[in-house]
């Protein structure tokens, strides 16, 4: 039986929360490391918006979607998770998961636009990136509230809307970390830190060359 298909990007957020979910479900996949600037026809031809992540699952996989193109990052965590979620990373109350949603949807919405302009700011001159950080502010004070009552956004456990939002909160980090490392977001940071240093994240950290047609398979392989 042949594996699934990852379309991936190492450093790209989006991608790296879809190699979390994989990984914590435990599903072996066959991994095509995209260079951005030079997208492989492959990957066009199934998914013509030419972002990452994207899989490719196979037509005899025998699960629910067989042959599907999954294109969108939380798409693939919710299927990785709905084959296997040995973390009870979906396991929620119906109010958990409102908010769960509800967060993840500012994550990518208006904490993912100040982040561009925050990371980029000569491209956006319209502001300094100091005014596009403070942007982010609401967002990272409501994450910052949340992590004082528990070690997950929302649950005293990490959960699907911590392994969403992780990967964007670590770039986020990344632009200024001196100023990142001395804000007033202490649990926020404390929550980054464990994700950091967890074995989950080194597994999908792995570096692979760019993907070429005519390369060996090389597998994603999961930590457990």
């Amino acid at each position: 039986m042949s594996l699934p298909v990852l379309y991936s990007f190492r450093r790209c957020p989006y991608a790296m929360r879809a190699r979390l979910a994989l990984a914590c479900a435990g599903i072996r996949c066959e991994l095509r490391e995209v260079v951005l600037r030079d997208k492989p026809i492959e990957m066009l031809a199934i998914s013509a918006k030419g972002t990452v992540p994207v899989l490719q699952l196979p037509p005899d996989s025998g699960n629910p979607g067989a042959g599907q193109v999954i294109a969108e990052s939380i798409d693939i965590m919710h299927w990785a998770l709905q084959q296997r979620d040995p973390a009870h990373w979906l396991a929620l109350t119906a109010q958990e998961a409102d908010a769960s949603a509800a967060l993840i949807s500012r994550n990518d919405g208006e904490f993912k636009w100040a982040l561009d302009r925050y990371k980029y700011a000569d491209r956006y001159p319209q502001h300094s990136a100091e005014e596009y950080r403070s942007m982010a502010d609401p967002f990272l004070r409501t994450l910052e509230a949340r992590l004082q009552q528990g070690t997950g956004l929302v649950a005293d456990r990490c959960t699907l809307a911590d392994a969403a939002i992780f990967p964007f909160v670590r770039q986020f980090s990344m632009v200024d970390p001196a100023w990142f490392n001395a804000s007033e977001y202490r649990a926020l940071r404390q929550w980054l830190n464990d994700w950091l240093a967890s074995s989950l994240f080194a597994s999908v950290m792995t570096k692979y060359p760019q993907w070429q047609a005519t390369d060996p398979v090389t597998v994603f392989a999961p930590q457990a």
